[in-house]
Parts: structure tokens; sequence; C-alpha cells
């Protein structure tokens, strides 16, 4: 019995546009991911890699292709629909934390059910549970000022997994850090996903990260080719 893809791009194209230059940056991009792969997206800086994830995350349109997510077309779903997607099928780790100051590291990792309905006890145990696993169960009423830099990432970190997301977008997630925080964070990532079977697109230049990933997709010249299977 063969298993289905979760994610599928084909074709895929995206142009910038500033007054008469045009920059191509996605020409036709194809490949599929499997549920519980760990995949890194290689490629330098500006080759496109923020741009396929944005692409992929629903935040952005393509020119041209398509991407289906759990066997369901993004272009055929409304916004309501897509920010639905967004809050519940996937979840977005980025180079900077992003957590909101005024809140604790626990009600940061809940923001994405305040989002949608009230906090319950069951979603404050999830969330709990969550930064216990990435070894935060002292830190959960911390501040994100009162955090270490590879703290706040392994808070953001959780907060994407909230919801129990079908794929992890995360967009050189250990850029930011020092190279023992950035490797306690990628064992982390990997960690979760053995246990959980959790899918991870990790966009990075690091080489250290990719050779640790199950695949490497690598964008060059505005296509992407699978150099690690």
């Amino acid at each position: 019995m063969s298993i289905e893809p979760l994610l599928e791009v084909r074709h895929l194209k995206k142009t910038y546009r500033s007054g008469n230059i045009e920059l191509e940056v996605l020409s036709d991009v194809n490949f599929s991911v499997y549920p519980g792969e760990v995949i890194a997206l290689m490629g330098p800086s500006g080759v496109g890699k923020t741009t396929l994830l944005n692409l992929i995350g629903a935040l952005d349109l393509p020119d041209a292709g398509t991407i289906s997510l759990k066997e369901q077309l993004l272009a055929d779903l409304s916004q309501r629909k897509l920010a639905q997607v967004r809050n519940t099928s996937l979840g977005f780790v980025f180079q900077f934390h992003h957590l909101l100051p005024e809140f604790t590291a626990l009600e940061n990792v809940l923001i994405p059910k305040m989002i949608h309905t009230a906090t319950s006890e069951q979603h404050r145990n999830r969330a709990k549970e969550l930064l216990a696993t990435f070894g935060l169960e002292n830190r959960m009423e911390h501040y994100p000022h009162q955090l270490s830099g590879g703290e706040r990432q392994r808070v953001a970190l959780a907060r994407a997994l909230m919801n129990n997301p079908a794929l992890v977008l995360a967009d050189e997630p250990t850029g930011n850090l020092d190279r023992k925080s950035g490797r306690q964070l990628l064992q982390a990532i990997l960690a979760f996903s053995r246990e959980h079977k959790q899918t991870f697109i990790i966009a990075t230049h690091d080489d250290s990260i990719a050779e640790q990933a199950q695949r490497i997709l690598e964008i060059r010249d505005g296509n992407v080719s699978d150099i690690k299977n």
C-alpha cells in the first residue's frame, strides 16, 4: 500500500517585479513531501528558500503552478479557509522567535489556540507538555526577555507544534543562535519528529543541519533538486 504525499508542489513559479525589472526566483519547482520526513531546504541567501516556504505556507501566492496540502489545492481555498489552514495544518518557526514580550512562555505557546477559541485546561496541559519536551519545564512562567536565545527559539518551536500541524515550516531556525544553541534546537526537532512522525521542512544554508535531515532539497537557478534521498 503506497503512502500518499502530504505535500505536492507542481510547476511552481514566482517572479518579483520592480518597475521594468523582473527577477524570476522560482521557475519550475516540483517535489513531494511525505508524512514524517525531515527535509533540509538548501541554498545560499537570496536563492528563494524563504519565497518557497511562504508559498507553501499560504503567506504568498505563486504566479503559476499548484500546491496541494493533504490532497487539497491551496488555490481552491477562500482567504478564510487559508487562514484556517495556516492556523491548524501548518506550523511556522522563523529565524527570529517573534514571541510576544508581554506574554509568558506558556502564554506564547497557547497563542495558536487563542486565535479561534478560549483556551481550556486541556490546551494548557498540551502547552506544558511541549515546553517540558524541549527542556523548558522550569521556564514556563518566564517572559521572553528572561530567556536565552536558544530557549526563546524552543518556545517558538513549541508554539508551532501547539495545534498538532501536519507540516512545520522552519526558516533558518538556527540562523540567529550560537552553535551550541543551534545544535540543541536541531536535536529537539529531530527527536520530536522521530517520536511523533512530525513532518518538517527546514530552510538552511548550514551543511551540518542538512547532513542530519532525511532528505536535502537544493534550490539552484529557480529549480529544486533532490540531492539526498
